[in-house]
């Protein structure tokens, strides 16, 4: 599968962006999706995912940090993740990426388990 990620952007604190994923290739619904980010200097983070639990049902599953202000979901029949961020904030600034692993393999929060990533797009959140 292939992801290609967009809508970052410059936002003042407080303020919104959304993100989405497109993928094509293998069939989208057969992945589990997940958003990770990476600021200049640090490790690359989890920050929210979305997992295969029964047909059509899907389990959603945020860091700390910014749990209660972002939102993922996803339209399989657009092939394509959101990453809804309300009330951002200066260290929500990072590249971020969206990545695709097998439906219940691996942990859905460990950037390793994910085999497939996007090209990542910047975020950029002034105070």
């Amino acid at each position: 599968v292939q992801l290609q990620a967009f809508g970052g952007g410059l936002v003042q604190a407080g303020g919104s962006l959304r993100l989405s994923c497109a993928a094509s290739g293998r069939t989208f619904s057969s992945y589990d999706m997940g958003w990770f980010r990476q600021a200049l200097g640090k490790e690359r983070e989890f920050v929210a995912a979305i997992t295969w639990i029964a047909y059509n049902t899907y389990s959603t599953y945020y860091s700390d940090s910014v749990k209660g202000r972002f939102t993922i979901s996803r339209d399989n029949a657009k092939n394509t993740v959101y990453l809804q961020m309300n009330r951002l904030e200066p260290e929500d600034t990072a590249v971020y990426y969206c990545a695709a692993k097998s439906l219940r393999s691996g942990n859905y929060d460990q950037h390793r388990d994910y085999g497939y990533w996007g090209q990542g797009t910047q975020v950029t959140v002034s105070s």
